[in-house]
Formats: C-alpha cells, sequence, structure tokens
C-alpha cells in the first residue's frame, strides 16, 4: 500500500525521496525490520492475551527430559509469524504482482489449515486436532491453486538465456545460432514455459513437458499432467516436513529462517538480468518483487525467535508450522527451484524420512517376529530424528543449535550449485 503511496507522490509531485520506493532492497529492508518489529513488540501483547485465555499446550508424556515443563505453555503463536509477514507485505509489495498476490493466499491458506487444527486441540480438547485426511485435502486444494496459476496465468513467464546454435524469437525477429551476441539481447522475448532448475548439471534447466514426449507433436499440451500433481506432492511434503520439525524450541522457526534467507537470495538474482545472466540461470520477470515478501518471512521467523528460543514462551503451534513449510514450498515453486528443495530442506526431508522409516521398520518387524520384538527394536529411539537425539540424552538447546548449523551448511551447499555444475 506504501509503494503506491509513494509511487503516486513521486510521479504526480516529485515528492523528495519517494522515487527510493522503486527499489527492492530498499523495500525488503523495510519488510525486515517491520517484520521484527510487529513480532517482537506486539509478540508479547499476543502472548499474554494467550495466556490470559489459557491457550496453553497439552504434553503428552513420552519421558522426555524438560518435556513436563511446557505445559500450558500458550501455543498458536503462529499467529505472530502470519501476521508478521502479512503487514510488511501489504504495506511494501506490489500487490497486483501474481507471485506476491500467490503467496499472500498460501499463506493464508495454509494459517486458517493450521489454526483449525490448533483450535481443535485446544479449545475443543481433542489431542488429535484435525483429522489428517482434512489436512491433506487442504493441501492439496492449496497445490492445484498453485499450480494451476503458475502453469496458466499468463503474467508467470521466462526469459531464456540466447545460446549459440540456437534459433530464438525475440520480439518477433528470428535470431539462429553462431551470430554476434554484442549484437543481440541476452534473453528471449519472455514466454510460457514448464522449464525449471536442476542442480550438478551444466544447462541446469529440466522441463517437465519432456517427460510426455512419448505423446506425440502435442505433448506440451498435456504438461499440467506432471506440473500440477508435482507441485501438490512437493507443497504437502515439505508443509508436513516443517511440522514434524516443530518439536523443539527454535528449531523449526531458525531452519525455517535460514531456508528463507536462501530463497531470497534466489530469488533477487532469479529477477535481475545483471545476475541472472553473470550465473548463467534463467531470467524470471518480476519475480523480483518476492524479495520483499521472503524478508517479511525471514523477519517474523527470527523476531519469533525471541520468545520461541529455549526455554520458549509460547509454541507456534500447526498456525505457524504447516504455513512455515508451505510457503517455502510455494516460494521455490515461484522461482523455479523447487527441485533444490532436497538440498536446501533437508532437515526437513530427513525429518520426514525418520518418521516414514521408523513405521515402515516397525510394521515390517511386527509382521516378522511379533510386536513385542518390533518395540524392543525400533530403527529409532524415538521419531521424528530430533527426539532420537533427545532420548540419547543431548540437550534440547545443543540439539537445536546443531540442526541449524547443519541447516547453514546446507544453504551453502544449495549456493555452491549455482555455478558446481
Amino acid at each position: 500500500m506504501l509503494y503506491y503511496l509513494f509511487d503516486f507522490l513521486d510521479k504526480r509531485f516529485d515528492f523528495p525521496g519517494a522515487g527510493v520506493f522503486q527499489y527492492i532492497s530498499f523495500r525488503a529492508s523495510l519488510a525486515i525490520i517491520t517484520s521484527l518489529v510487529i513480532s517482537m513488540v506486539f509478540g508479547k501483547r499476543i502472548i499474554n492475551y494467550l495466556r490470559k485465555k489459557q491457550v496453553g499446550e497439552t504434553v503428552r508424556d513420552l519421558g522426555l527430559e524438560g518435556q513436563i515443563q511446557k505445559q500450558g505453555t500458550p501455543t498458536m503463536g503462529g499467529l505472530i509469524i502470519l501476521g508478521a509477514i502479512l503487514i510488511p507485505t501489504l504495506l511494501f509489495a506490489k500487490l497486483h504482482n501474481v507471485y506476491i498476490i500467490l503467496m499472500i493466499c498460501s499463506t493464508i491458506w495454509l494459517g486458517l489449515i493450521g489454526f483449525l487444527d490448533d483450535y481443535i486441540k485446544v479449545f475443543k480438547k481433542d489431542k488429535q486436532g484435525l483429522k489428517g485426511t482434512f489436512k491433506v485435502i487442504g493441501q492439496v486444494g492449496l497445490g492445484i491453486i498453485v499450480g494451476c496459476t503458475l502453469y496458466f496465468n499468463d503474467s508467470v513467464v521466462i526469459k531464456e538465456k540466447v545460446r549459440n546454435n540456437d534459433e530464438v524469437i525475440i520480439d518477433g525477429h528470428v535470431f539462429e545460432g553462431n551470430v554476434d551476441s554484442k549484437n543481440l539481447p541476452k534473453y528471449s522475448s519472455q514466454h510460457k514455459s514448464t522449464i525449471t532448475t536442476i542442480p550438478f548439471i551444466k544447462d541446469n534447466e529440466f522441463d517437465y513437458a519432456s517427460v510426455l514426449k512419448f505423446l506425440g507433436d502435442n505433448y506440451r499440451d498435456w504438461a499440467w499432467l506432471i506440473f500440477i500433481p508435482m507441485v501438490i506432492l512437493i507443497i504437502t511434503a515439505v508443509s508436513n516436513g516443517a511440522n514434524m520439525t516443530d518439536g523443539l524450541d527454535g528449531l523449526a522457526t531458525g531452519t525455517s529462517a535460514i531456508i528463507g534467507a536462501t530463497l531470497g537470495v534466489f530469488a533477487y538474482v532469479s529477477g535481475n538480468t545483471v545476475f541472472a545472466n553473470y550465473l548463467n540461470i534463467m531470467y524470471i520477470p518480476n519475480s523480483g518483487e518476492l524479495v520483499i515478501y521472503i524478508g517479511a518471512f525471514v523477519g517474523a521467523c527470527v523476531g519469533f525467535m525471541w520468545y520461541n528460543s529455549y526455554p520458549a514462551q509460547v509454541f507456534m503451534g500447526d498456525t505457524g508450522s504447516l504455513a512455515l513449510g508451505g510457503i517455502i514450498a510455494v516460494f521455490a515453486l515461484a522461482i523455479r527451484k523447487e527441485l533444490l528443495i532436497p538440498i536446501l530442506c533437508g532437515i526437513f526431508l530427513v525429518e520426514n524420512l525418520s518418521v516414514m522409516m521408523q513405521v515402515g521398520y516397525f510394521k515390517y518387524q511386527k509382521k516378522r517376529k511379533g510386536i513385542e520384538f518390533a518395540r524392543a527394536n525400533r530403527l529409532f529411539k524415538m521419531a521424528p530424528l530430533h527426539h532420537h537425539y533427545q532420548k540419547s540424552g543431548f540437550h534440547e538447546a545443543k540439539i537445536v543449535t546443531r540442526f541449524w548449523i547443519v541447516g547453514v551448511m546446507l544453504a551453502i551447499l544449495t549456493f555452491v550449485t549455482l555455478k558446481l555444475r
């Protein structure tokens, strides 16, 4: 909103300093500062309100150190994160940008699913919360909306770099390979495409449509059959991965902040022709505006850690954790870096896999040697993985810090994929 105000003042009255709002870096900085202020200043008031309303966490005794002390800690603190993301975005971003609209809708959508789950747990006293089936339906629904928007919306386009031996149509003119690049634009005209970034490959682009080449010359018309299910899978997996990771004070929040900062860099270089050309990556017009959103996201996570770090004064609940994972997934899809998620979101992936392996191994041993043997010979002492380390005697704060360190290492490895091909 403030962007449009200052844009009007700059163009209509040549208001001194108003033009600075045209710079993404300036607005992103304001978004970070504002989200930090909202989450740290107003966060305390929300925590006090939740405590007054007795919106406390119900903890099952699993024999973990320090677990019982968490009983009654205010939950649903994800409302702080959501507010600290949405308010700066509404203030400083271009609200007509399709990517910003998509991120706002995704944030609200997943926030509502998580809020409903927490509401049932806290106020209806149902420990199971929202049934898993309904959660998945909500995630799939969002996946369909995001997939259809990215596939069909005319504003979601890319510009491909002109290479030798390529025939490229630029503004209606056909250019063929081995032409002096100095006399050519660096990028083709913008167009719809289903290509995405794939790590560790020289020409690091993968086209979802290429999977359907066996259908004949019109195979691209059916690319949505591959693309949309892939979007649904990614959003569901990452959202649930963040939800699994939210088991220790500050773990999911800190990990999400690291991932968000990394995605912010990718969004900035993908939306900037100079950096995209230097790094030899696809240029995505208008995607740079996402830096404002992800700035608010990182600021919200860091600000929330003021109260969520050990010992936590508030838990985010599913209101926050489901939203954080979904936001990361949708953002990565928007900037076409979703195939980097297994590396960048390695913490989420391992947490998810640990649960799947634990359940699968238990069922296998139960069928093979009986339930008593299966209980006595679990693959992990407890799943998700962070609880395994708790059972092994590591202090909660040490586990969280070490997971953060691993998250930073994975973020650096993700950056390296830009040049290591």
